[in-house]
């Protein structure tokens, strides 16, 4: 399967692991950096090595169109290309491609360029072709992510056609290994990829459970967790990612896909997930947000101007420790790109202090207690254990 799960500790559901692949391991739980055209915006790969980052994510989508698959496994695989020698995890581009209203049947998906028009086809076996060649550990299956709120027949639809899909990635993944790929992890061709299937069914509890179950059905290296963080509420998030959890394997990595903001990370973890990915602290760090152990805070309003402190006080980043508030806001009044690396680099190097601490949390059996205090600061009450 090539992605080994060991349990290091548990508090209640929560669960601190070691996922090894043909790369080597990574411990959880841990947030993913979304490098969506190869790189963090603003970031380099030496800046995620320094922050501590061990997985990177990279957009299939974007990738396949610019500058295109070929060119990528041409100069020795995405590792190479991106200079980043951490993991790697590529998506399948299925969520962007639903973003863009595409012609779907059973099949595959019809869609046109976000950069310039030109009409593509993406199918199980595509997916898995384009993500080996890219060269990634542990690659994504192609999924259909319905809209919410959708009526049921819809996500009904978007289950199957992701349970049919989930049959033929792993067909096709298995058809394509060959015996070298282990001798040689991470280089183009794909070394000995992890494949993970995907889990839907909108907020509907049922339609979860049957998901998960043909899902795992199908059997694979971990799971990811897709279609929500996409407009629901939270606590209808928290019913369907608990009716979904409760079907997969303990011995496999659970990966919810697009959420970190800290108090739904933190929830999800209570929950027994494993591995996380969002745009939103480095969204965020570019529009002049930072997370703080207070909670958000603008370093872009008036009140920053005269002010000599860091952004956090309790944050060891490199940000922090040399520059202040007054000389962010300067740099976002101007125009600077710098100060979008800064505060990137702060948001970037907070979120991943955050789920090392869930895992101290949970290795010293202090995770309701550390999630309490995460809800306290972020403004809602978080789920009881279990």
């Amino acid at each position: 399967m090539t992605a080994r799960l060991v349990i290091d500790a548990v508090d209640g559901d929560a669960r601190a692991t070691t996922i090894t692949t043909a790369r080597g391991t990574f411990r959880t739980p841990c947030f993913m950096p979304v490098g969506t055209r190869g790189a963090v915006k603003t970031l380099s790969a030496v800046d995620l090595d320094a922050l501590g980052a061990d997985v990177m994510l990279a957009n299939t989508y974007h990738l396949m169109l610019r500058p295109g698959v070929e060119v990528i496994a041409a100069v020795g695989g995405l590792h190479r290309f991106a200079g980043w020698g951490g993991h790697m995890l590529t998506d399948s581009g299925g969520f962007q491609v639903f973003s863009l209203s595409p012609a779907v049947d059973d099949d595959g998906v019809t869609f046109r360029s976000t950069y310039d028009g030109s009409a593509h086809r993406l199918t199980p076996e595509t997916a898995v072709a384009a993500q080996r060649a890219l060269g990634a550990d542990i690659q994504m299956a192609l999924d259909v992510c319905p809209p919410l709120p959708a009526p049921r027949h819809v996500v009904q639809l978007a289950v199957d056609r992701t349970a049919a899909w989930a049959a033929r990635a792993k067909v096709e993944h298995e058809r394509t290994a060959s015996p070298s790929d282990a001798a040689s992890p991470g280089a183009a061709g794909g070394g000995a990829q992890a494949l993970f299937g995907i889990v839907q069914g909108g907020v509907d509890s049922s339609l979860r459970v049957e998901s998960a179950r043909r899902t795992v059905d199908v059997g694979f290296a971990g799971y990811g967790i897709g279609g929500l963080s996409v407009g629901e509420s939270r606590a209808e998030m928290l019913a369907a990612l608990g009716a979904t959890l409760a079907e997969l394997p303990t011995d496999a990595p659970r990966y919810l896909m697009g959420v970190g903001d800290p108090l739904g990370l933190v929830c999800a973890v209570g929950l027994g997930v494993d591995m996380f990915d969002c745009v939103l602290p480095t969204r965020l760090g570019r529009h002049g947000t930072a997370l703080t152990s207070r909670g958000r805070m603008s370093v872009r309003g008036a009140i920053s101007a005269r002010d000599d402190g860091p952004v956090d006080p309790a944050c060891p980043c490199p940000t922090c420790q040399v520059h202040s508030r007054a000389y962010l806001r300067h740099l976002f009044q101007v125009g600077e790109p710098t100060a979008a690396r800064l505060l990137t680099l702060h948001n970037l190097a907070w979120i991943l202090a955050l789920v090392r601490g869930a895992r101290q949390a949970i290795a010293t059996n202090r995770f309701g207690r550390f999630s309490g205090d995460v809800a306290a600061v972020w403004g809602e009450t978080a789920p009881p254990e279990g």
